[in-house]
């Protein structure tokens, strides 16, 4: 009848021995770098801490699956017998399918995770004061819900994470529901058959409009006579209780372990107010949509309760990340869906996932997305991450008012929209989160000197674990700790001479570091670069 249903695999190895034997050549030299990258104690040792850090700040937290027995490796800060040599860092970061490595070298898909967290507060702290639009009141226990209520969370394609807000408060998909569904029918049969009862094409009327396309089928799986028609295709011939275990089960999988639960005063109330859908369906089944043998009260009640599954902000990110990453998901690495299912239903959510303002979304945000009347977003970025903002008041249309601000707010800022490709950033005064903080400048040697220039010892770090010698110079003849004595910067200094950054360097004028801090006044700085450690690193780089 099609396509069987795909069995979630993992796309991702785990394992790893404590011992340099695992980590041959490239990667021992590789392994060390990442090593060096962290402050060594006078035993050549690090501390868990320090990597905690570093990690928790790439956005990789804590209960991440795919490094949970890592985390416990390291969690024991303050306590000298956990303290990692080489030998255990390396079977730390073996444990896990690079995830640790690639995030302490900068390499994840935003590299400067930090920065971007920052400015999606700085929107969340705008948003807080929209108070246009009004709950959903036509379903009562939607009507109900705190219209204040505010949650942004973010989930990329390598599972970094973040969230702001009421992000563990749980709300009903209603729509978001669409796409899932329309996925789990391509899996169980195929696009041909799928689009035998349902087109792809935006409607052009409300999403609860009587009506269905010339050929007698639903316009699309996003509007609600589509939506109906896809949970008629999900396992027609199982006991119901079967077919909503089906769906949520795909939830529980979406959301890597997140909260998935199910709202049966909602499914109720909407069940009890459900005329126009009781009348799409009947509409449906006089104009034959329907394949063979549905079973319509059925069907419409299934229906209702994939409206009232119960997810938080951050499952729902989780969510957006999978289908971001072609149905992969990011925080578990198993395949949920097939790509080519996934595209089909990313298209439609461009053309037809926000209602009667797809087409607007579509030209100004450029992303696809799906809303539902509980106030919920789904956003995807291709590649990237998937976000959901919840926030209960709605415009005219039933969007969030909040979510459609802050989509704007995130496009102006960064060069998410489809087709900000064909516009150069300089032209849009955009920024490309994927890039790292200095790539526009220059790769390599420049992004460490530009990082010591500036001070900022986490890019110094991740530039030196990517492999870069800390004494290599630029053209001129200049190092990193050149640059970083130029401009006072003490604690980087200190950093680059205990990663074993040559103090003594000249560049093509025959200054040194030294020099250089006393030419611009910076006594501390040329006193560090002068003293005779005999053969000691300096006091406070050790830990």
């Amino acid at each position: 009848m099609g396509k069987a249903q795909l069995t979630p695999t993992r796309v991702g190895t785990i394992g790893g021995r404590n011992s340099h034997a695992s980590a041959p050549g490239d990667k021992l030299r590789t392994y060390k770098a990442l090593f060096d990258s962290f402050t060594q104690d006078s035993q050549g040792k690090i501390s868990p801490f320090e990597v905690l850090t570093r990690l928790k700040s790439a956005g990789i937290r804590p209960d991440d699956r795919r490094i949970q027995d890592a985390w416990s490796a390291l969690d024991n800060p303050g306590q000298e017998s956990g303290r990692l040599d080489l030998d255990r860092f390396i079977a730390v970061c073996q444990r896990n399918s690079g995830i640790i490595s690639r995030a302490i070298r900068g390499e994840l898909v935003i590299p400067d995770f930090p920065r971007f967290t920052q400015d999606v507060e700085l929107m969340y702290q705008e948003l807080l004061e929209e108070r246009d639009g009004s709950v959903a009141d036509y379903i009562p226990q939607l009507g109900r819900v705190d219209p204040e209520r505010l949650a942004i969370a973010i989930c990329t394609t390598d599972g970094q994470r973040h969230s702001i807000g009421d992000h563990n408060v749980n709300f009903c998909l209603q729509s978001v529901c669409k796409p899932i569904n329309y996925l789990l029918a391509l899996e169980e049969h195929g696009a041909d058959t799928v689009h035998r009862h349902v087109g792809c094409e935006p409607s052009g009327v409300r999403f609860n409009e009587l009506s269905l396309s010339e050929k007698g089928i639903p316009h699309n799986p996003m509007i609600n006579s589509g939506a109906i028609m896809c949970s008629s295709l999900i396992r027609p011939s199982d006991m119901m209780a079967d077919r909503f275990d089906h769906v949520a089960d795909m939830w529980r999988q979406l959301a890597s372990g997140g909260r998935v639960g199910f709202n049966n005063p909602v499914y109720l109330s909407e069940r009890d107010s459900a005329d126009r859908n009781f009348a799409l369906g009947y509409f449906m089944r006089e104009k034959n949509a329907f394949p063979k043998g549905t079973e319509l009260v059925n069907t419409l009640e299934f229906y209702f309760q994939c409206c009232s599954i119960e997810i938080d902000t951050e499952s729902l990110a989780a969510a957006a990340a999978a289908l971001a990453a072609g149905g992969v998901s990011p925080l578990t690495e198993n395949r949920l869906f097939h790509t080519e299912n996934v595209q089909k239903c990313l298209s439609l959510m461009s053309s037809c996932g926000m209602y009667d303002y797809s087409g607007e979304f579509a030209f100004r945000i450029g992303l696809p997305a799906k809303s539902g009347v509980s106030g919920a977003l789904m956003i995807v970025v291709p590649q990237v991450m998937g976000i959901a903002v919840w926030s209960p008041r709605l415009d005219a249309l039933g969007n969030s008012v909040r979510g459609i601000k802050f989509s704007r707010m995130l496009t102006e800022k960064y060069n998410f929209h489809a087709y900000d490709g064909l516009v150069g950033n300089d032209e849009t005064g955009k920024r490309d989160p994927r890039r790292r903080k200095n790539q526009t400048t220059a790769d390599g040697v420049v992004r460490l000197c530009w990082a010591a220039s500036q001070g900022d010892l986490d890019d110094v770090r991740a530039a030196i674990a990517s492999g870069i010698d800390p004494s290599v110079s630029d053209y001129d003849g200049r190092t990193a700790l050149h640059l970083a004595a130029s401009e006072g910067q003490l604690e980087v200094v200190r950093y680059l001479l205990d990663q074993g950054a040559n103090p003594d360097a000249r560049d093509r004028w025959g200054g040194t570091p030294a020099t250089d801090a006393e030419r611009e006044g910076h006594p501390a700085v040329a006193q560090l670069l002068t003293q005779d450690f005999q053969g000691e690193k300096p006091a406070a780089a050790v830990s």
